[in-house]
């Protein structure tokens, strides 16, 4: 069975650092993208960053120059170090796996990230 583990979150004060971490295991298609999206109570879930097969990245302007994604395509890894962690960071963040021939979709249960002030 498909399965996309997330790994990493918890509580740091504002300023600190965390990573998190996304295995995707039982996907038979290539994985083209793999993303990490977040919500806070009472909002919606946003995209803050995307990696292509590539290494090709894309990120949300409020986490540019503090987030950083990466992968490990070997084993079907994604990654979001987080530094400068602000109040405002404080989510649920769901890892994302697109993959490249059906053009499906998994997501993980999600990891909790609280940043406090």
């Amino acid at each position: 069975q498909v399965q996309l583990v997330e790994s990493g979150g918890g509580l740091v004060q504002a300023g600190g650092s965390l990573r998190l971490s996304c295995a995707a295991s039982g996907i038979m298609d290539s994985i083209s993208t793999m993303a990490w999206y977040r919500q806070a109570p009472g909002k919606q879930r946003e995209l803050v960053a995307a990696i292509r097969s590539s290494g090709a990245t894309n990120s949300a302007d409020s986490v540019k120059g503090r987030f950083t994604i990466s992968r490990d395509n070997a084993k079907n890894t994604v990654y979001l170090q987080m530094n400068s962690l602000k109040p405002e960071d404080t989510a649920n963040y769901y890892c994302n796996a697109a993959t490249t021939l059906r053009r499906d979709n998994y997501w993980g249960q999600g990891t909790q990230v609280t940043v406090s002030s």
